[in-house]
């Protein structure tokens, strides 16, 4: 006998950085362009790799707008809504079909902010709502292939800690050099 279960943390924090690559995703077209496209990703519980079409890497303000745009989504707390149509439907309605893809004749959508930030045919585990995610930080930006970059984030817990070692990091580094923060 076997009894499949599926762990609830384990898939609540896939669905944090998954549904933080849509937003990532949508973040990152209104940065750099409409040029950027879906090229590939990874998500699971500790992380999200996203493969994007862009030929330069991103420089530091750009980065942080679209940290910011993704973490002011998370914020606003938008309703994650999934709804199945037909593909041509969904396309009309203005749904991004992603990477050469093969659809059904039913497709998922799946819509933050009412569609207005993001509109995109998956079918995989999603937040209820974005502020789910908590929050997001890229941890790198780095080339994969020409014309390819490739983002590395984490989100929730993850990025808590990630922003709990940078506080000790600093705080090591003001002690050793015998200085206040400002």
């Amino acid at each position: 006998i076997v009894l499949a279960e599926v762990n609830p943390l384990s898939r609540t924090s896939t669905a944090n950085s998954h549904s933080a690559t849509h937003l990532l995703h949508a973040a990152l077209r209104k940065v750099l362009g409409t040029h950027v496209t879906q090229k590939g990703s990874l998500v699971d519980p500790n992380r999200a790799r996203f493969d994007f079409s862009h030929n330069a890497p991103m420089t530091a303000d750009e980065i942080r707008e679209t940290e910011r745009l993704v973490n002011d989504q998370i914020r606003h707390n938008w309703v994650v809504a999934s709804e199945t149509m037909k593909y041509d439907d969904a396309i009309k309605r203005g749904a991004m079909a992603l990477f050469g893809e093969k659809y059904g004749s039913e497709v998922r959508v799946l819509s933050v902010g009412g569609g207005e930030f993001s509109k995109e045919l998956c079918g995989g585990t999603q937040v209820k709502a974005t502020g789910d995610i908590g929050s997001f930080k890229i941890t790198s930006d780095e080339a994969v292939a020409s014309g390819v970059r490739r983002i590395r984030a984490i989100t929730g817990l993850d990025a808590f800690e990630r922003f709990r070692e940078d506080e000790k990091l600093i705080a090591e580094s003001l002690n050793a050099l015998r200085t206040q923060r400002d």
